[in-house]
């Protein structure tokens, strides 16, 4: 069977059981973290996909890369993965839970892309300036780029708005090689 199939599947079912115990938003902060922990130690997927490793061992593993504070139901979703002996698309499962999640809250994705850094008070005016075109809340990334000399490059979902001077040099060198 199809990975993508099979983890959207369990992903559905785990949105479907946090929603109706009004849990929805703290597992997602639990698939969030450990989405981030498949990333940030690539061993994690290594370790669990091997079977010599108990699944005690693989559940404590887990749990710990989903977060100190995370759901019971985030745990037994856990053993549910463990027990079927589909731990090694649980990284994939979490990426369709926190899509799904994003899909059923209207949550769009930003990111400001700046020279240096910003205010929090700019962050926030951008944020609001999205939220409002959107209506929809935004999950917002600031991050800075010190290659873009100046501006900024606003991203959210398929939209780019690129007013770097970096991007106007490039623009006026094309022109000249004209």
């Amino acid at each position: 069977m199809d990975i993508g199939v099979v983890s959207v599947r369990y992903a559905r079912a785990l949105l479907k059981s946090a929603t109706e115990q009004k849990l929805e938003d703290a597992v997602y902060q639990d698939m969030q973290t450990l989405a981030a922990s498949y990333v940030d130690v690539p061993q994690l997927r290594f370790t669990i996909d091997n079977p010599m490793l108990a699944k005690d061992k693989k559940k404590m593993l887990l749990l710990t890369a989903c977060g100190d504070k995370h759901t019971t139901l985030t745990e037994r979703f856990v053993e549910l993965v463990l027990d079927e002996d589909r731990e090694n698309i649980l990284q994939f499962m979490a990426n369709s839970y926190i899509t799904l999640y994003r899909q059923q809250k209207n949550v769009i994705r930003g990111r400001l892309i700046t020279a240096t850094a910003v205010s929090p008070d700019t962050e926030q005016k951008m944020r609001q300036m999205v939220e409002s075109r959107t209506k929809g809340t935004v999950e917002f990334e600031s991050e800075v780029n010190p290659d873009i000399i100046g501006g900024f490059i606003l991203e959210y979902d398929t939209y780019r708005m690129d007013a770097s001077v970096k991007s106007k040099l490039n623009s006026i060198l094309t022109t000249l090689k004209k």
